[in-house]
């Protein structure tokens, strides 16, 4: 399993619906390692609080086995630049990960870096500003209906990471994935 891209962003105003608002949600690739805080990696920011950031959800990872799907989508919808490569980082993940999917992240498995350790803590929502990135207003029912969802991680160790480490899986309790997780709380809404 492997770190294929480490994303961050600062806050910056993006148009949802018509209305202005601050997101951080557009991360881009960093190819040097960053320090990683209890709050999260070193120069990213979140822009709302109560839905993203804090202890449980410092940092966001996203599977990168779900880019190709995401890629076409785009394409059917023929959104802005929908030929070209959709870039790490575009689900608003800090780490693109490869080899670990949403049915196998268990809530409490602590991913072992080199320098530090990530708890996954709980699964992403999809919200309209994911909508609006995506270029299209049915990507976060995709989402919701794939269940590609990605998941928090909590900062058990901090330390530094960067892209193209490997790590390792700690496992933790092993009573629920984030697929699980994920599935049960989309069937409430």
């Amino acid at each position: 399993m492997q770190v294929i891209s480490l994303n961050i962003a600062p806050t910056e105003t993006l148009t949802v619906g018509g209305k202005k608002m601050r997101s951080a949600i557009r991360k881009r690739p960093v190819t040097q390692a960053l320090p990683v805080h209890p709050l999260g990696l070193e120069g990213d920011e979140q822009a709302d609080p109560r839905y993203h950031g804090g202890q449980a959800k410092a940092v966001y990872a996203y599977p990168s086995e779900h880019y190709p799907f995401w890629q076409t989508v785009r394409a059917q919808a023929q959104m802005a630049d929908w030929g070209g490569p959709l870039p790490w980082g575009a689900m608003g993940e800090n780490l693109s990960l490869q080899g670990l999917l949403e049915g196998n992240a268990w809530i409490g498995d602590v991913l072992v870096f080199p320098d530090c350790e990530l708890a996954v803590s709980e699964p992403r929502y999809p919200c309209s500003k994911f909508n609006a990135v995506m270029g299209f207003s049915k990507a976060s029912k995709m989402m919701v209906e794939s269940g590609w969802c990605g998941f928090y991680l909590a900062v058990r160790r901090p330390g530094t990471i960067a892209a193209g480490q490997t790590f390792e899986i700690r496992p933790g309790p092993r009573d629920i994935t984030i697929a699980e997780v994920f599935r049960a709380k989309a069937k409430k809404t």
